[in-house]
């Protein structure tokens, strides 16, 4: 088991406040920006009837989710498909779609259980015109070759890299947004899990952390 934190592979984290100063941060173009707010305001009519964010959050649309999720991006630019488990309102996934809408061979396969979410994010994809395939579907019985999984306010890590495995087996790098806690979810993992990871502090908020996985095997009981 190795899990090292590493503060130092990243610059201080960058709080945006608006459409401008997220496209300032993240490089995003004016029409990425655009396709974002588009996304904004889907989310926000579709939030009054079905439970895809915290209300309170969407005034803080563009740090707390936009920049939060665009981050992996930066982190990871050289990743060309990617695997957003337990999708729900398209976080990390839709801004990931949006921001790679133009690459070739750029792909998110957004993997939701809930039915009445795979709709909303059909919409979006839809609407958008983006590189993206939603999936109803469990993570964990999906058979998809990606380049990165990633997953936010998912599950205890314990249980999401349970999730994550079958993806991680095939090579790709795990990029799981956590908070502040995310020592103990790692605690908690090692019962569980023999890992290789790093924690890499976010970009977005001086609380937040992304656990990347390099590695994973069940743990050797005792």
């Amino acid at each position: 088991m190795s899990v090292v934190a590493r503060p130092e592979a990243v610059a201080e984290p960058q709080s945006v406040t608006d459409a401008e100063s997220f496209g300032a941060v993240s490089g995003a173009t004016p029409a990425q920006v655009a396709d974002l707010e588009r996304y904004r305001q889907m989310l926000a009519e579709r939030n009054e009837v079905m439970n895809l964010v915290g209300p309170a959050t969407l005034a803080d649309f563009w740090n707390r989710h936009a920049w939060d999720s665009a981050q992996l991006m930066k982190l990871s630019p050289d990743t060309t498909t990617w695997a957003d488990l337990g999708a729900g309102a398209g976080l990390p996934g839709l801004v990931l779609a949006i921001l790679g809408k133009d690459r070739p061979g750029f792909h998110v396969h957004l993997v939701e259980s809930m039915a009445k979410r795979c709709r909303f994010l059909t919409e979006v994809v839809a609407a958008l015109g983006l590189p993206a395939t939603v999936h109803n579907a469990r993570a964990e019985n999906l058979n998809l070759a990606v380049d990165s999984v990633t997953a936010r306010a998912c599950a205890p890590l314990h249980r999401l890299l349970g999730y994550a495995r079958p993806y991680l087996a095939k090579g790709a790098t795990g990029w799981f947004l956590k908070g502040q806690d995310v020592a103990s979810e790692v605690e908690e993992a090692t019962r569980y899990w023999d890992i290789e990871a790093e924690i890499v502090p976010s970009l977005s908020d001086p609380r937040g952390r992304i656990v990347r996985v390099r590695r994973l095997r069940r743990a050797r009981k005792a």
